[in-house]
């Protein structure tokens, strides 16, 4: 089988192609999370708001000195420690977009994110 001049070209252009598209996805991915804020609430009401966009690790703790720590880094926020009895808290995956959270129930601890970027559509029905 010989190779033509133009299968080359063929191959060079799928890879431009796929090399400008991880580009711009990698770019729209930092300009979309570049607002967005994890919103901290106990009891509904909003006790901390932080940027995604750094790096924290939080520690929160009420009156009766239940604790859970929050970190934030690499545009993700997720529940490092928690004293709560389930740790289902620790164990949720991290949230980056928006409307995501992790809820620690026994703490009545709610974590948010608003404003990044939008949940994906998995499937549509009709």
């Amino acid at each position: 089988m010989k190779i033509r001049k133009n299968d080359i070209c063929l191959v060079l252009a799928i890879l431009a192609a796929a090399l400008l598209f991880f580009g711009w996805q990698r770019y729209n991915y930092g300009k979309i999370t570049e607002n967005a804020r994890v919103i901290v609430e106990r009891e509904g009401e909003i006790i901390g708001n932080y940027p995604l966009n750094v790096k924290k690790q939080l520690t929160f703790t009420d009156g009766q000195g239940k604790r859970n720590v929050l970190t934030i880094q690499d545009r993700q926020a997720f529940m490092e420690e928690a004293d709560c009895p389930d740790k289902l808290c620790v164990k949720h995956k991290p949230i980056t977009r928006n409307g995501e959270s992790i809820i620690c129930l026994p703490h009545k601890l709610v974590i948010r994110i608003e404003g990044g970027k939008e949940e994906e559509v998995d499937v549509i029905l009709r």
